[in-house]
């Protein structure tokens, strides 16, 4: 057995090794709400979240968490801030953060005004860990594509066969061809085999999906002291490294409402901050169907998290007209009009609830009456449990 001896704080770095860091990484940017609490994000916010991470012992192996609290406890500050200096340096060796020279640089400024970024690298980290943390409570940890109840021709040999038809991929089951021909000529050297012997393997088929996330980011998903706006960006993440990890035949595109509408970036997700916004969810239904029209999928769906009702509208001229107070006919029939528009189209719309106040109730109600989607009534904590469980488990029945 190896023994080692532990000491002093001599200026090592515990051997934290990288993972570690990512895990510590992507607990700071989703338990912060990154970036919504500061305007900066400095490298001495990263620190102190890196610090709390070791008083907490969450990088410590469990058989040494009490002596490494030991030695943390007997380091003076001078050799704290080396340790957090080092493990800092780490992460951008390793391509988790990178340090933005704009702002001075590690060497040229104090760390209250050096800001990172997160890398690519520590974004899909973010992902992975958010769907796993997800998927594990309800303890799955598999999942496939999306199934439907049509048969077709394809790779997987798991239906019966039938008779080749033109345009099926030729996916031949050489046993029923053969038996064919031979049921037709007998047994017999050289066997004839005609076009009506061709039987192919049947699949079940595995439908795409197009998808476009729609956040709230309203200042009502920041209010009454609950952050809501948090633990949608971590859905979205995970819906993202679902889709690119076990769906890479479909595809997901998230649209921010507040006043307005814009698209944005997966990448860019865990960055974004709630504003003082009105909810304009017309202006973010056009903006999902102009995105699903640029889409050539089996499925189109919008799918929406919200925590109040429309409450305001980009009138022709490009006023803004807002209504916080109860239900607007203007708004909400403006909005329908939009929702009336998706099913003309065939698009789905499944909205996630994280409120349940009368007016969005009344306004979901009418959504999924004139969609024939669903409504979820959810929390913060368990959005993301109900929203991939729908995802994954969505039957479909493609028109050929």
């Amino acid at each position: 057995m190896k023994w080692i001896k532990y000491s002093r704080y001599t200026g090592e770095d515990f051997g934290i090794d990288a993972d570690d860091l990512l895990k510590a990484l992507s607990d700071f940017l989703l338990q912060s709400g990154y970036p919504s609490e500061w305007n900066e994000h400095t490298l001495d916010n990263l620190k102190q979240a890196i610090r709390q991470a070791l008083e907490d012992g969450q990088l410590f192996p469990p058989d040494l968490l009490q002596q490494m609290l030991e030695r943390l406890q007997n380091m003076t500050p001078e050799q704290m801030d080396q340790l957090l200096e080092s493990l800092v340096q780490q992460m951008v060796e390793q391509g988790q953060i990178a340090i933005d020279n704009a702002s001075g640089g590690a060497g040229n400024a104090p760390d209250t005004q050096v800001k990172f970024e997160v890398t690519d690298k520590s974004l899909d980290f973010l992902g992975f860990k958010t769907l796993k943390d997800l998927l594990g409570s309800l303890g799955r940890s598999s999942f496939g594509r999306h199934d439907t109840r049509d048969l077709a021709t394809g790779i997987e040999a798991n239906g019966s066969s039938r008779s080749y038809e033109f345009g099926d991929t030729l996916n031949l089951d050489v046993s029923a061809t053969l038996f064919s021909a031979i049921r037709r000529e007998g047994a017999q050297v050289p066997l004839n085999l005609e076009y009506s012997d061709l039987h192919v393997h049947q699949c079940e088929y595995q439908s795409s999906c197009a998808t476009v996330l729609m956040l709230d980011c309203s200042h009502s998903m920041i209010l009454y002291g609950e952050d809501r706006f948090t633990p949608a960006k971590k859905v979205a993440l995970a819906l993202a490294h679902l889709i690119k990890t076990q769906y890479p035949g479909d595809s997901l595109r998230c649209v921010l409402f507040h006043d307005g509408a814009e698209e944005l970036a997966i990448s860019q997700l865990a960055r974004v901050q709630v504003g003082p916004y009105y909810t304009n969810t017309r202006d973010g239904l056009i903006l999902a169907q102009r995105l699903l029209n640029q889409e050539r999928k089996d499925m189109r769906q919008i799918v929406m998290i919200t925590d109040g009702k429309p409450s305001c509208l980009t009138l022709e001229d490009g006023r803004l007209y807002k209504n916080a107070f109860g239900l607007d006919p203007l708004v909400i029939g403006k909005t329908l009009e939009e929702v009336n528009r998706c099913r003309k189209q065939g698009i789905l719309i499944n909205t996630f609830m994280l409120a349940s106040d009368y007016g969005l109730v009344q306004f979901v109600q009418q959504v999924t009456q004139i969609c024939k989607g669903k409504a979820y009534f959810t929390t913060p904590y368990t959005l993301g449990q109900y929203l991939l469980m729908d995802y994954m488990n969505r039957k479909t029945r493609t028109i050929q």
